[in-house]
């Protein structure tokens, strides 16, 4: 009689009506949310041990939702027992996982095979007990409840509270090492969050069971909404997963879950149906953005592929540098020492007219060594493979010794060369033979360029600088040339009719020495035939 009157009044929906449209809220939002993520990460990490263990983190406390889910939503009573008989063991089961996910979070590795055999027995007793039916010991009908085995419970407890005691020690033991605050971030974020929810989460499921309130359980859930926030944050902003995810896809389909959430609790059928209608109008706009999203990703795949490509085809112009410019400089070596062999007696004696070929000779393959030695600093400064020695030098004093080995040369020539260097201190930082090579470039240049007139190598001080100057009265250079002036092979017209040997890459080797020194290099002219100044700028000591 009374099985028949329970029937007809059903308890179960009595009891939990009122809570219905709110568990609902809490617990299916939550495992879509958290399913989707969980999945996502897993694909894109490409199944890393990581991701799996936070893949099945979230699927075995998706089904603890789902089974807790059924137990407030059903009017079936043995549907309920069913579903209450085993939740305490899946609670173990992701408490245990939950420890495992921050031990390879702390650790950035698996754990050895013994601890996982230690962390499946501790699951041992509530799975014996659920498999044998003594998880639960009987069902109070009148109020839709189970009656939990005290055994199970008690251990629960126990077994969680050592769990969250080990959690609680990685979360802070971060800050008693000196670590900066970057990398104490992360474990803050992550594995804070975590203790929190699974520390409430414990706190409500024991006043519940000893209370018999079990309402308790369904706010405590509201708390889950922090540790996922807690772990997309990590996920998108911390990247614990090493992975790119298109945060916008996750934010906006987590949007339209949450407004069909509202669903749960509208009533009213006007406002059920502009629920509905924002939804779709979302749906489509989300359409629309994805799209786009899409379009610029396959931009940004394809902007890395060229970016792989250039970087590989510069390695490959490197190699192809130093393999033929190591060839070249090779060849010029061998034909150097038979022509200096020719010209000190090596091979016996030689007619004048042949002496003088032979040091045509030598000093063609002398400037060919030179230019090969150019070519292949340029491209190691270009790679950042030139280390520079700065230590402060006297300027002036290497800037008076390069004009004195410059000075014979430019007789050669029927050419003056004057200093104009006023008495000062001339100390920088710099790196003494890569500063020689640019004062000998610039006077060597000038030379090369000047049919007859004079040299005027200038020092200058001025506040916090100290400027190094070459003055001729040689070609001069063109406005056209200006633009090409410090270029990669960048050569002049009508330099090119003088020095046919030009590379181009001698001024370019200026600039990157002078820029490795926080200086700055540039040429001045009036124009064609009425001579040139080239100028460095460095900073003063």
């Amino acid at each position: 009689m009374i099985d028949e009157i329970l029937n007809i009044i059903n308890t179960c929906f009595l009891t939990t009506s009122a809570s219905r449209p709110i568990a609902f809220y809490s617990h299916l939002i939550p495992v879509v949310l958290s399913t989707l993520l969980a999945f996502l990460v897993f694909i894109k990490s490409k199944r890393t041990l990581f991701s799996t263990i936070f893949l099945t983190f979230i699927f075995v406390f998706s089904l603890w939702l789902i089974g807790d889910l059924v137990i407030w939503t059903s009017d079936n009573y043995y549907l309920i027992y069913a579903f209450w008989a085993p939740l305490d063991y899946i609670e173990i089961v992701f408490y245990v996982l939950g420890l495992y996910f921050a031990i390879v979070f702390v650790k950035k590795s698996d754990i050895s095979t013994w601890w996982k055999i230690v962390l499946f027995a501790l699951t041992l007793p509530a799975f014996w007990l659920t498999i044998s039916r003594q998880s639960v010991i009987g069902f109070n009908q009148p109020v839709c409840e189970a009656f939990n085995n005290d055994f199970l419970g008690q251990y629960k407890l126990a077994l969680e509270g050592i769990i969250l005691i080990f959690i609680l020690i990685y979360a802070i033991t971060p800050f008693f090492k000196k670590l900066p605050w970057k990398k104490k971030w992360p474990d803050l974020v992550v594995l804070g969050s975590m203790f929190l929810f699974l520390s409430s989460f414990g706190i409500t499921e024991y006043l519940a069971s000893i209370t018999g309130y079990y309402e308790m359980n369904l706010y405590s859930l509201f708390l889950l909404p922090i540790f996922l926030v807690a772990i997309i944050y990590s996920v998108f902003e911390l990247d614990i997963f090493n992975v790119h995810i298109l945060g916008t896809h996750y934010l906006v389909v987590g949007l339209m879950v949450l407004m069909g959430g509202q669903l749960f609790f509208i009533t009213d059928t006007t406002n059920r149906f502009l629920t509905i209608l924002t939804i779709i109008l979302i749906t489509i706009l989300s359409v629309i953005l994805f799209r786009n999203l899409k379009r610029e990703s396959d931009q940004r795949v394809q902007i890395a592929k060229l970016n792989i490509d250039l970087q590989n085809l510069i390695k490959q112009r490197e190699s192809l540098v130093h393999l033929v410019t190591h060839k070249v400089k090779g060849s010029f070596t061998r034909s150097k020492y038979i022509f200096a062999g020719m010209l000190d007696g090596t091979f016996g004696e030689v007619s004048p007219a042949l002496k003088k070929i032979a040091k045509q000779g030598l000093e063609s393959d002398n400037a060919g060594i030179q230019t090969v030695d150019l070519v292949l600093n340029v491209s190691n400064m270009q790679t950042g493979t030139v280390k520079y020695e700065m230590k402060s030098i006297d300027l002036k004093e290497l800037a008076l010794k390069v004009i004195a080995d410059k000075k014979v040369h430019a007789e050669e020539k029927n050419l003056k060369i004057e200093k104009d260097v006023k008495d000062d201190n001339y100390s920088i930082a710099g790196d003494v033979f890569w500063l020689k090579e640019v004062m000998s470039n610039l006077i060597d240049n000038s030379i090369k360029y000047t049919k007859e007139g004079k040299i005027t190598v200038g020092l200058e001080k001025k506040p916090g600088k100290i400027i190094f100057s070459v003055k001729d009265t040689g070609l001069g250079i063109t406005d056209e040339d200006k633009k090409n002036l410090f270029t990669e092979g960048g050569r002049g017209k009508d330099s090119v009719k003088i020095n046919v040997d030009s590379t181009g890459y001698g001024l370019f080797s200026v600039k990157l020495i002078v820029d490795a020194h926080k200086g700055r290099v540039w040429g001045e002219s009036e124009g064609p035939g009425k001579g040139s100044q080239f100028f460095v700028e460095l900073p003063a000591v």
